[in-house]
Order: structure tokens, then sequence, then C-alpha cells
């Protein structure tokens, strides 16, 4: 385990620089700033630097602020990359020592295969006792913060993944409901493209979007039970029900719209928001894409259903914080994880982030009407870890199904589709 996680942690670090390489002198300076400054502040440490993520940072800052003005914090955010530039300049940190007080990541392997593999992570135990959390969040989602008995961080927030968005004028004016089963998708898919409608919106500029697709056909295929067996090696990729969610999901690649390699995910939201395609699979970070910035309304411009096949399912992204080992002010970070933790800090920064909170007693009247049915699904559904979003699996093995993925969506050949990612799950195991 020790090796496995010091070649993560090196090729972490590997990644890092090279982003480093050939991003601007600002990702430079940042790292060169904390060095500075590490130990003298509560230095909070993320990729929030756009809209809604932001907005609700900077409210539990100023909600930690209020309770504890004798502690200086820096909001020691960096941009770009949908958090590229930042773990680039986490890695260089935390291998060269110099970790920030507290640090953004997601639950899951890429905190428990990454950090805490490594040895960079002190656990939360007593806190979690403490502030009385064990039946505050999810046992699950405890689950996916904890290795070998112990708790390694603090869920912030939740986002759903598995979530089919659709133009609800388009969906009327061709008398169609909202897909529930693969069945379904397809029989709605061919109505649509007879009427010269593109049934389902892609934007793999960035290959993550295909991956984050497929994730969903796996989860819709195999269940919860089968999809998490797939990660901890009860389940081949060479299986069976593997195959046939990698044959769903190259027909449903035969309704995408033909730009989707020159799209990012926004681009592919406007075209749903647009009319010019009628279905998008993306987390529900989308949401906020569709009311912030394109203004439209829930269930009235656009609607939501879990993808097919995925009802009473939970595709998990949870951002969390944890407390690295050698910082100098561990009571201070725990001051600050147990306002993360809390229903009050929960329910300041999620409102504005767009996401719900991972607790499971916060106050659902300061959410939308979106994010009040998700409070209810994320209760009483099955969780399920994102593969996409390095929560199911190791950076390295994500990168290569993402590589695969690239060219599975050019090539449709599922033989060799599914050989890659059945040697890529047998250098995990190395």
């Amino acid at each position: 385990m020790r090796k496995k996680a010091a070649v993560w942690l090196s090729l972490a670090l590997g990644f890092g620089m090279a982003l480093s390489g050939c991003s601007s002198n600002s990702v430079s300076d940042d790292a060169k700033q904390g060095n500075q400054k590490a130990g003298e502040k509560l230095e909070i440490f993320s990729w929030w630097t756009g809209a809604g993520e932001e907005d609700g940072l900077k409210a539990l800052i100023k909600l930690f602020q209020e309770k504890y003005p004798d502690i200086e914090i820096e909001n020691a955010a960096v941009a770009g990359g949908a958090g590229t530039n930042a773990k680039a300049v986490l890695a260089s940190r935390m291998q060269g020592d110099d970790p920030p007080s507290t640090f953004q990541v997601h639950g899951g392997a890429e905190l428990n295969e990454g950090w805490v593999a490594a040895g960079k992570m002190e656990p939360l135990n007593d806190l979690y006792e403490q502030e009385g959390w064990m039946d505050k969040f999810p046992k699950a989602l405890i689950d996916m913060v904890s290795k070998d008995g112990n708790i390694y961080s603090v869920p912030v927030n939740i986002h759903r993944g598995n979530v089919l968005w659709y133009n609800k004028k388009v969906f009327a004016d061709n008398g169609l409901q909202p897909p529930k089963t693969f069945d379904e998708f397809f029989q709605v898919a061919d109505q649509l493209k007879a009427k010269g409608v593109t049934p389902l919106a892609l934007g793999d500029k960035e290959p993550w979007t295909a991956t984050h697709l497929f994730e969903t056909v796996l989860l819709g295929t195999l269940g919860a039970d089968g999809y998490k067996k797939l990660w901890t090696g009860e389940l081949s990729f060479d299986d069976p029900k593997v195959k046939q969610a990698a044959e769903t999901f190259k027909k449903m690649l035969g309704y995408i719209n033909e730009d989707h390699s020159s799209r990012n995910w926004q681009d592919a939201a406007q075209l749903v928001a647009e009319g010019k395609a009628a279905m998008y699979v993306m987390g529900d970070w989308a949401k906020g894409y569709f009311v912030n910035d394109l203004q439209l309304n829930v269930n009235e411009d656009f609607g939501y259903v879990p993808t097919p096949n995925t009802d009473g399912k939970f595709m998990v992204i949870t951002d969390t914080f944890g407390l690295p080992k050698g910082v100098k002010n561990p009571d201070d970070v725990k001051k600050f994880l147990a306002l993360l933790g809390s229903v009050e800090g929960q329910d300041a920064f999620n409102p504005l982030k767009g996401s719900i909170p991972a607790r499971i007693d916060a106050d659902p009247s300061k959410y939308d009407e979106y994010g009040k049915q998700t409070m209810e699904d994320f209760k009483n559904a099955e969780l399920a870890p994102s593969l996409a979003h390095g929560s199911a699996a190791p950076e390295g093995f994500v990168t290569k199904v993402n590589q695969a993925i690239n060219i599975f969506v050019t090539q449709k050949d599922v033989n060799s589709f599914i050989g890659t990612l059945v040697s890529a799950a047998a250098e995990l195991k190395k």
C-alpha cells in the first residue's frame, strides 16, 4: 500500500510540475506566497474562484471570522482548469512538507488512496465525536472519507452526478416524457432524431465529460452494489454486464451532436437551453449554470430526472477538507472544520454554491425546488462514488479511463475499450 501511495504521490507531483511549467506565472507566485505564509495564518486552499462557489467560500470565511475574530484567514484559492492548477500547487507543497492549513479534496479515492495512503493526513475521529456528527452524515458518506477505521476529512457539500436534464418545451412540443429506463431513452431519442432535434448533448473537449456519461451508464446497468464492486476488485471490468454497459454507451453516442469534441460542458448545456438538443447528462452544477448564467427557471425552462435506470441511486461527488500533518495551527484548523460540518456552515455555503448540504439535518427552506428534492433523495438513495470526479478510483486509473473513452467515442470498439479497462485495473493491484 505504501508503494502504491508513493507512486500516486510521485505521479501527482510530476503532473503538477508539468502543469506549472505550461501555465501562467500566477501559479508559481501562489506557490511562493503559500511557502512564505504557511503556519502564520489559517490558510484555506481550494479552487473555488468562480461565481457561486467563490461566494459560498466567502460566506463561510465571513461566518468563521465573526466567531473567531482573532484568527487571521488567508483565502488561498487558486484559479484555473477546474482544479488542475490548484492540485499542481498542492502536490508540490505536500511533497515539500509545506502543507496549507486545510485544503479542498474530493472524498473517496482522491483523498484515501492519495493523501491518506501517503501518510499526509491526521485522523479526525475525535472531532466527529466532539461535534456529534456520526449520525448527521450518512454512513456511506463517512465511509468515503475514511480509511482503516479512521475518518480523515469533513464533507461540506454534495453534488449529484446522475442527472438527465431536458428542455421542457422540446419535450412538450413532441409529446414526450423524460425517460426513466434505457429502452425509454432510445425510444425518445429515435423520435427526436426523426424530428431533426439532436437527442443528447455532449461536450467532450475535456474528456471527463464523456467519462461522466459512461459512469452513469455503468451505474444504471450494474446497480449501486455491482458498480461499487468494480472499485473493490470484486467485479472484473470484463464482466458481461460491463460489456453490456459499454454497448449501451456506444449506442447513446449515436445520438449526440456532431461538434461534441469542440464543446466544453457549458457549451453542451447551452444546446439544451436553446432547444438545439433535448437532453443532457451532467452533474447538478449544470443547474447552477442554467439558472445563474443563462437565467433559466427550474421546471419551467428545463426539467430533470435521474439518468436511465438510476432512480433511487445517487452518484455522489463531495468536496471535503481535512487536517494535513505538520501544520502549525491544528486547533484553529479544527475550529474551521467544525464550522464546515455544522448546519450553520453548510447552509451558508451550499445555497450560493448550488450544491446541497452533506448533513441530513440541514434547513430545506434555504434551498430551491431542485435542492429540496435532491436533499430528500440523498437521505434515502443508495450512494455510489463518482469515477469521473476522483471518488471511485485513484487519479492514475481515472486518467487512463479518460484516455480510453476519448478513443472509444471516436472508434466505438467495445472489445478494445474493455481490454484497456482490464489492463488499467490490473495495474491498480500492483
